[in-house]
C-alpha cells in the first residue's frame, strides 16, 4: 500500500528509529488552513489543464476521466534498492499491450528515469502517464535546508529525463512525493510552530502547517523550474493517504488532527485511497452504496474544489495476513478481489460529488518482489510474509511473463471499458 515503505533500505533500517529532534520546541496548535492557490499570473500547462473541478485534454477540449494503473517494471533478481534502473528491453510492449487490453489509459509511473524503449511503446498506445517524484518520506524534518535542496536537484533531474527521455507532451502531472511518514510529519511541526505560510513565485499559500509549506515550497520550486528551462509546466500534485489526512475528523488519524496534511497545493488533489486504510473504515456510510469507502469520497469531495484523483487503490493477495492489527493488509483471496474492485468502481461512480473525481488508478500491474528489500536476497524470491510483493493485477511466471491472477485483470477491462 505505502510505496515510500518500498525504499526503507535505500537510505538504510536507521531512518525508521530517529530520535526526536533536538532543539526542537513547541507545538503545531492551529487548524488546517484553506489558503492554496497558484498564482494567476503563472501560465497553464499547455495541454492537460484544471477548469475548475475537471481536467481537460485542450487537444481535443475534453474532460478526461483517468483510468489509471500503478507502474513500476522491476522483475525478479532487479532492485531499485540496490541502484538498479528500469532495464532498457523488451518488457514495455507486453506490459503496455496488457493494459492497452484492459482499457487503461493513464499509467502512473514510479520509476524516475523510465528508459527509451518504455517511451517506445508508448508511443504506439494511446495512453497517457504521470511520473511520480521520489521524495524521503521518513526525513527527520521536511523544513530542513539541505533536505530541500537535496529534493529539490532530485526534482530537477526528474524532470530533465522527462524532457530528454520522456514525452512532454503525453505526461499529465508530476507527482511531488508520496505518502510522507505520520512521525516524520510531527516532528516537523513541532520544529518549526511558526512557519505557517509561504509565498513562492507561482504558489501562495497561507494558514498551513509546517510539513505543507515543505510541500509548497517543493511543488513551487519543481513548478519554476520546469517553466524557467524548459517554457513549460506540467500539472503539479503531492500524493499523500488516508492515513494523515486531509479528513482530519477521523479517530484513527495517526497524526493528531492539528497535523493533518491537505495535499490541494497543487493544481489537483491526489490521494491514496485503499478500502481498508485508516479514515476509511472509520467513515460514515455512502450515500448510494452505504460503504465506508463510498463516505470517505464524499466527503473528500465535498470540501474540495480542485479535481480529486484516486492514486492508488488494490489489495495484496499474499498468502497469509502478517499483521492482524492492520486488517486487509494482505492475505487477500485472489476469487474475492473482482469483486471488492467492481464494488470500489461502484462506490466512486454513483457518490455525491463524483463530478470532481477526476480519475481512478489501481496498484499494481505486477507484483515486485524486491519489497520491502529485507536482505540483499529478496528480489530474487517472492516473500509470503511480505503483503508489499503481492498487489499486482498480474503475477510473475518462471520466464518473466505476467500471468493473470485470477479474473482480476478481466474484472478492472470490464470496468474501464463499459461505457
Amino acid at each position: 500500500m505505502n510505496i515510500q515503505t518500498i525504499y526503507i533500505l535505500l537510505f538504510a533500517l536507521p531512518a525508521l528509529f530517529l530520535p526526536a529532534l533536538s532543539g526542537c520546541s513547541g507545538t503545531a496548535a492551529y487548524t488546517a488552513g484553506s489558503g492554496t492557490g497558484i498564482k494567476a499570473a503563472t501560465p497553464p500547462p499547455r495541454r492537460f489543464v484544471v477548469r475548475g473541478h475537471e481536467v481537460i485534454d485542450t487537444a481535443s477540449d475534453k474532460t478526461l476521466f483517468f483510468k489509471g494503473m500503478g507502474y513500476s517494471p522491476f522483475m525478479p533478481g532487479e532492485s531499485p534498492l540496490r541502484g538498479d534502473h528500469p532495464a532498457n528491453d523488451g518488457r514495455y510492449a507486453e506490459h503496455l499491450g496488457l493494459m492497452q487490453d484492459m482499457g487503461v489509459n493513464y499509467l502512473h509511473v514510479f520509476p524516475m528515469k523510465m528508459p527509451p524503449k518504455f517511451f517506445e511503446a508508448l508511443d504506439k498506445t494511446g495512453m497517457l502517464y504521470g511520473q511520480d517524484i521520489f521524495v524521503w518520506a521518513y526525513e527527520e524534518d521536511f523544513l530542513d535546508e539541505a533536505f530541500l535542496a537535496k529534493t529539490i536537484e532530485d526534482i530537477k533531474a526528474a524532470i530533465d529525463h522527462t524532457y530528454a527521455v520522456g514525452r512532454p507532451d503525453r505526461l499529465v502531472l508530476f507527482s511531488i512525493g508520496d505518502e510522507l511518514q505520520p512521525d516524520s510529519v510531527v516532528r516537523t511541526d513541532q520544529c518549526h510552530p511558526d512557519v505557517r505560510s509561504f509565498t513562492g513565485k507561482h504558489i501562495s499559500v497561507a494558514n498551513r502547517t509546517p510539513t505543507e509549506i515543505a510541500l509548497a515550497r517543493l511543488i513551487d520550486a519543481a513548478m519554476d523550474y520546469e517553466l524557467t528551462r524548459y517554457g513549460q509546466r506540467h500539472l503539479y500534485c503531492h500524493t499523500s493517504w488516508t492515513h494523515i489526512g486531509p479528513l482530519a475528523n477521523r479517530p484513527d488519524l495517526e497524526v493528531p488532527e492539528e497535523n493533518a496534511v491537505n495535499p490541494d497545493l497543487g493544481d489537483l488533489v491526489c490521494l491514496n485511497v485503499y478500502t481498508y486504510a485508516r479514515g476509511v473504515t472509520t467513515s460514515p456510510p455512502g450515500s448510494v452504496t452505504g460503504t465506508t469507502y463510498q463516505g470517505y469520497v464524499e466527503e473528500l469531495a465535498a470540501q474540495t474544489g480542485k479535481p480529486v484523483f484516486i492514486t492508488q487503490v488494490g489489495l495484496s493477495t499474499s498468502p497469509f495476513e502478517p499483521k492482524p492489527w492492520v486488517p486487509g493488509f494482505g492475505g487477500h483471496r485472489v476469487e474475492d478481489v473482482p469483486e471488492a474492485f467492481a464494488d470500489v468502481w461502484r462506490d466512486v461512480q454513483t457518490a455525491q460529488g463524483r463530478e470532481k473525481i477526476c480519475g481512478l488508478s489501481f496498484f499494481e500491474l505486477n507484483d515486485e518482489w524486491w519489497k520491502s528489500g529485507e536482505d540483499g536476497l529478496d528480489a530474487t524470491r517472492h516473500n509470503e510474509e511480505d503483503p508489499e510483493e503481492w498487489f499486482g493485477i498480474f503475477s510473475i511466471g518462471p520466464d518473466r511473463r505476467l500471468k493473470p491472477k485470477g479474473r482480476i485483470a478481466e474484472t478492472i477491462k470490464t470496468l474501464f471499458t463499459d461505457e
